[in-house]
């Protein structure tokens, strides 16, 4: 057991550097430098989304960045969602509506969605983001300017999330925890390795002629967690990708309850950890209990050690992800305990029945 408690030890260690890393190299979207004439075309797919529609649009239409179009895939939505749309195109000519009879055979619905507003988009730069986003400032202009200088063909951005509710707070930081703690998210861009990759459906933003040379969204159209996939596509591709934290001017509000973000997080947390629930089962059992051998068979020095940096960690975590640190601390046992009822449903889900949302069953 002394072995398990250094290996324990060593792996805290990884997880202060690693985010440390990540929070000292500021992965976010710097300030646009310079003019750019870039046409972007900002690609929205959307299902029953009319608590959140209105401001998207809004943000859109006040963005600093004014040469964009927009293009909105309505995914068979059953509430007032195509209603609030038709009413912004008649204020903004650049707002386009696309409509889905039927969902193709092997197609999940965001997939058919990216993919059916790519083929009508116009942009050099493809804009992906959800509708539950919100946007701010100079967001498009500053990923025009990045993605120019440092010649990305993908740029995604893990927005800074809204967190409201007890149930939010116990659950959603554990997204950022995972990547955080994992992921020296300047590897992205710097190295070529595959395992070097990573990124959020939240916000993409694609190079145009890459995109509609590869196709992502089609290549992945069965798959669920197609954003990760992408990306390490695109890296197999040898094309310089990146992946970034967000700040106030790229916000989300993911989910309202504790129910909403089981269901959600259960339907990626296993792509975070290379499609391997072994090695997510491991995380869990490191970070949970990994206290236990640690104090039983090291010595005082290391027990203080470890205390700090698994603390330490939360902490650095927290600063880069824009989040409470104080809130985030006096909840680690429920985020932890969350964290593993997301691999346990995950594993569930996939093994004995179908994934549901937005109405859906997604195999």
């Amino acid at each position: 057991m002394t072995i398990v408690a250094y290996i324990v030890f060593a792996f805290t260690v990884i997880q202060i550097l690693v985010s440390f890393i990540n929070m000292i190299t500021a992965s976010s979207l710097p300030k646009a430098k310079g003019s750019h004439s870039a046409f972007v075309s900002v690609l929205i797919p959307v299902r029953n989304e009319e608590k959140n529609i209105k401001n998207i649009l809004n943000d859109l239409m006040d963005q600093e960045f004014k040469n964009i179009e927009i293009i909105l895939f309505n995914d068979q939505s059953e509430d007032r969602t195509v209603e609030i749309i038709n009413e912004y195109m008649e204020k903004d000519a650049r707002i386009q509506l696309l409509h889905s009879d039927f969902l193709p055979v092997g197609w999940l619905g965001k997939n058919h969605a990216c993919h059916s507003m790519s083929k009508k988009a116009k942009g050099e730069y493809l804009l992906f983001i959800d509708a539950d986003v919100r946007l701010s400032g100079n967001a498009i202009g500053k990923a025009v300017s990045f993605s120019k200088k440092y010649d990305l063909s993908l740029i995604s951005v893990f927005p800074k999330q809204i967190i409201m509710t007890p149930g939010e707070q116990i659950t959603v930081p554990n997204m950022n925890y995972i990547l955080v703690s994992l992921l020296p998210l300047i590897f992205v861009r710097k190295l070529r390795f595959v395992s070097m990759a990573a990124a959020n459906g939240q916000f993409m933003f694609f190079r145009a002629n890459e995109y509609h040379s590869i196709e992502p969204h089609q290549l992945m159209r069965n798959n669920k967690v197609e954003d990760i996939l992408i990306a390490r596509h695109y890296k197999k591709k040898r094309l310089r990708i990146a992946c970034l934290l967000g700040t106030r001017e790229i916000v989300c509000r993911m989910y309202s309850n504790f129910n909403d973000a089981t269901e959600g997080f259960s339907k990626n947390v296993i792509e975070f950890f290379g499609n391997s629930f072994l090695s997510a089962l491991i995380f869990w059992l490191v970070t949970t209990l990994g206290f236990i051998p640690v104090l039983l068979y090291l010595p005082l020095k290391f027990q203080i050690l470890y205390i700090i940096f698994y603390v330490m960690t939360r902490v650095f975590v927290s600063v880069s992800s824009r989040q409470n640190i104080f809130y985030n601390l006096i909840t680690v046992i429920p985020l932890q305990v969350s964290l593993g009822i997301f691999i346990y449903k995950a594993f569930i889900n996939k093994f004995f029945r179908k994934y549901q949302w937005k109405g859906r069953s997604i195999t």
